[in-house]
């Protein structure tokens, strides 16, 4: 039963964990070196990871979406997709889908002359499904080594934990004051059910054994 309980948490931790890593804003330093738009299918599973800013977008096959490529300072790629959120999940809000890719291509930058940029996100960049992280805003920064702290992330995480903490200490004095003594009499209840059991057992084996010791006419 341990197992089984810690199986349960473990995978409850790593939903809401893979979850708010996938939902939560994070920061990127890059430098942009193009911008293009491409027609993308959106039949398979991989829906999912696309946004839907508008009731019409979820009957849509394939749509143009427009992507950001840009260039880490290790000299890794990244691409964003640029998409409005609308006023649906996650809640960004985001509907300066153009203005945003206006942005881009004004920041394109070359490796001799590079402009570095902060770029807000939130998503995954997996190749091998073609999941690509949905860029939120960006400004321009100092240089690649700049420090860019997710301030929002942090915030929201503080607040969860807070809630989480506030429900923990709340439910355990509810069972303390309310479940716990429930448990304790149905547990004494049994173990007074269980030894009466016992004694009437016993009488009754002492009985049925006097009764086959008696001698036979």
């Amino acid at each position: 039963m341990r197992y089984i309980k810690w199986v349960f948490i473990i995978v409850f931790w790593t939903i809401v964990l893979t979850f708010l890593h996938y939902t939560l804003p994070q920061k990127d330093v890059v430098r942009i070196v193009n911008t293009y738009e491409e027609r993308q299918d959106l039949a398979d599973w991989t829906r999912i990871f696309w946004s839907v800013p508008d009731d019409q977008s979820e009957t849509l096959i394939n749509r143009d979406v427009q992507f950001i490529q840009a260039i880490r300072p290790n000299g890794k790629n990244m691409v964003y997709r640029n998409e409005d959120t609308g006023w649906n999940w996650p809640p960004y809000f985001k509907f300066d889908t153009a203005d945003l890719y206006t942005d881009a291509n004004d920041m394109i930058s070359t490796k001799d002359n590079p402009v570095w940029v902060s770029v807000t996100h939130y998503g995954w960049r997996n190749r091998f499904l073609s999941v690509f992280p949905n860029a939120i805003s960006m400004k321009q920064v100092e240089g690649p080594d700049a420090r860019v702290i997710p301030w929002v992330s942090i915030i929201i995480l503080i607040i969860l934990f807070a809630i989480f903490w506030a429900i923990r200490v709340r439910w355990r004095r509810f069972r303390r004051a309310r479940i716990d003594p429930i448990l304790q009499d149905a547990g004494e209840t049994w173990d007074g059910v269980d030894q009466r059991y016992t004694e009437t057992r016993g009488k009754f084996g002492r009985w049925l054994d006097s009764w086959r010791s008696k001698p036979k006419n």
